[in-house]
């Protein structure tokens, strides 16, 4: 990860909450759901996990709370996936490798949104992320996608840090990602002010997290962080469905540099 370090009061409201382990978690792996994305100013954090903390529990891993995760998208070379996201396609995929740094766990992942809105996530564990694809992960992606693998390539890594707070009272799961970047051979890029919210239910029911955002005046809506990382290491590529969040997403980030807390 980056040098940018999570501000000490967001350290001391994490350490707050009841824990909850994976082990725990089981029963809200939330496979197939539906989503909402949210941003927010990483100086609202801290009064957002104090609201939070009646309603959740806040997933620890070998006494760890925030987990850095490092992910490596691949797409066609002519980045299928990415321009059937911007024409705003159901039914398309996002191919990743991801690894958990806390754990040194790494898993193949395919992410489905089928035509009903809903996100199906499928995974099989890897020895660790790398630019190739190995014939077992090669098998995996023939079972899961149309695509032949081997005509897949890495396009860009995404790095950040993950709170993932869990519902005491429903199916529920929130990740809160921090410290955000995305690189390939070339570039880099972050948005360290910035946090992206995903509230994660097997339904749309009564979320705690839903209401916070009416009452902080946040709006749903955000890119992919794949989609997002395209553009942000190449203006270049097409973006003209995604130029409204965009436009929303870069003045949120904006303001929270402007409104940092000393």
């Amino acid at each position: 990860m980056g040098a940018f370090i999570i501000p000490p009061t967001i350290v001391q409201k994490a350490s707050l909450y009841e824990p909850i382990s994976l082990a725990e978690m089981d029963g809200v792996k939330l496979m197939n759901r539906t989503d909402a994305k949210f941003l927010v100013p990483l100086s609202m954090l801290s009064s957002i996990l104090d609201d939070l903390r009646p309603h959740y529990r806040l997933l620890e891993i070998e006494g760890q709370r925030m987990c850095d995760y490092q992910t490596l998208y691949f797409d066609t070379p002519d980045l299928q996936f990415y321009h059937e996201h911007q024409a705003g396609r159901f039914n398309r995929y996002k191919i990743r490798q991801r690894n958990y740094v806390q754990t040194d766990v790494s898993f193949t992942e395919v992410k489905f949104k089928n035509n009903k809105g809903r996100t199906i996530k499928t995974r099989i564990p890897i020895k660790k992320v790398t630019p190739t694809i190995g014939e077992e992960t090669q098998a995996f992606l023939r079972r899961q996608t149309p695509f032949e693998p081997s005509l897949l390539t890495p396009v860009l890594w995404v790095d950040y840090t993950r709170l993932t707070l869990v519902s005491r009272t429903t199916a529920e799961r929130l990740t809160l990602d921090l410290n955000l970047s995305f690189r390939n051979d070339s570039t880099r890029k972050s948005y360290e002010q910035l946090v992206i919210a995903e509230v994660k239910q097997d339904s749309l029911k009564h979320s705690m997290f839903l209401d916070l955002m009416k009452r902080y005046q946040l709006r749903q809506g955000s890119l992919s962080k794949y989609c997002l990382g395209v553009i942000s290491l190449n203006e270049a590529v097409k973006q003209n469905r995604f130029k409204t969040k965009l436009k929303y997403f870069l003045k949120m980030n904006d303001w929270a540099i402007d409104n940092i807390k000393p």
